[in-house]
């Protein structure tokens, strides 16, 4: 099994959509004001937007995406004019992290692991299991 796409809802998704550009996405499907599908720069994953009448309520929706340069990734963004609620930090997972929302409040988390990402030090071996 392969995750290889994730769909978030939006009350605008032009709006969104501008804001996943600015991220570094490139749009491949528009179908607005309803939908959109962009793929990663890297890898085969896509990403899309929906449009909703409502948002979901609570903490809502986490997506994640890593870059091996994350600092200079987050500099370019503020020089565009991208706002984070928190700058790239070490965190104890071993992940370093940055942290934003987009145009619907939705969490974005840019972020760079590494072999941590799927193999931390305290990874279940089959061992284990």
């Amino acid at each position: 099994m392969n995750l290889n796409q994730v769909t978030i809802p939006s009350l605008d998704v032009e709006e969104s959509v501008e804001f996943y550009k600015k991220l570094g996405l490139k749009l491949i499907v528009e179908s607005f004001p309803k939908y959109a599908r962009f793929e990663s720069p890297d890898g085969d994953a896509t990403f899309s937007i929906h449009k909703v009448e409502n948002l979901p309520k609570g903490s809502g929706i986490s997506v994640y995406f890593e870059d091996d340069n994350l600092d200079a990734l987050v500099k370019n963004l503020q020089n565009k004019g991208v706002e984070f609620i928190e700058l790239p930090k070490d965190k104890p997972w071993l992940w370093r992290e940055a942290h934003l929302l987009d145009p619907d409040g939705n969490h974005i988390i840019l972020f760079h692991a590494g072999a941590n990402r799927k193999n931390p030090p305290w990874r279940i071996n089959d061992e284990n299991k």
